[in-house]
Formats: structure tokens, sequence, C-alpha cells
């Protein structure tokens, strides 16, 4: 199991923790309170910063009541913080987009992370047809 160097910027928000048999996903809470207009844009700084082993890196994702809960969208989506980004300063934030007014607090669980192996190299062959299964073209239900 790789030993992944953990700061904190914060000493209000709890340690990271996995919750046993419910995901291997890791809870990211909010570092301060932040009060947000509808429309705004804003940086959530999430109170930590890592130093992750060479050849991996983190994927962040808001939580699944994150948007019931608070109003916001995750502007970039999913961020990936790759092991470059590990200095004494590098703390991690999520870029949030609030589509109604919103108050979240200090050790508010605001998103999620893992930690990922990055993506082999692979090499693509230029063809004309495909073998699987044709499935109309449009998500698992080929119906649009």
């Amino acid at each position: 199991m790789p030993k992944i160097k953990i700061k904190y910027f914060s000493d209000k928000i709890e340690k990271l923790r996995y919750i046993e048999g419910k995901s291997d996903w890791i809870d990211l809470r909010s570092a301060e309170d932040i009060s947000l207009k509808k429309g705004e844009f804003k940086l959530i700084p999430l109170g930590v910063g890592m130093q992750l082993p060479a050849g991996y890196e983190a994927h962040v994702v808001p939580r699944s009541s994150t948007f019931k809960n608070f109003g916001i969208i995750q502007t970039n989506h999913c961020g990936v913080i790759d092991e470059s980004y590990c200095g004494d300063n590098d703390q991690w934030f999520m870029p949030v987009l609030a589509v109604r007014d919103t108050e979240i607090h200090v050790n508010d669980r605001v998103c999620q992370f893992r930690i990922m192996e990055h993506q082999p190299a692979v090499e693509f062959e230029e063809c004309t047809h495909l073998e699987g299964a044709d499935r109309g073209g449009f998500g698992s239900t080929g119906r649009a």
C-alpha cells in the first residue's frame, strides 16, 4: 500500500479517513465558512495538500448530496490533481458555481476523491468497422 504524505492547512476540519464498508472514495471538507450568492464562483479551500507517489493522480468530484445540500456545481466537473502539485503551499481547492444563494460551513463535506494510477500509454489503430454490438449510437439504451 503506497504511503501518501498529507499536510493539513486547517485544524478545524476532520482528518481524512475511509468510511469502512461504504466506499473507497474519501470525503473532503470545506476549510472555511463560505457564503455564495446565485451565480457566484468560488474556489473552496479543502484544507489539505498531498505528495502523491510518482505515477498517481487524485480524481476530485462532488459528493452525491453536494448539489442538493449546497446548490453548487463543480465547474471542472472532475478535478485531476497529479503528483507534480505537491509543494508546501499547494492546498487543494474545489472550483464551484452557486445556482442559488447558499452557505457552506467549516467541516461540511463538499466533495470526495480517490487515488488512481496514471492511464497506461495506449496506441490507437484506425479502422473502418468495429466488431462490437451496435447499440444505436446513444448511451446504454440506444434511444434518444
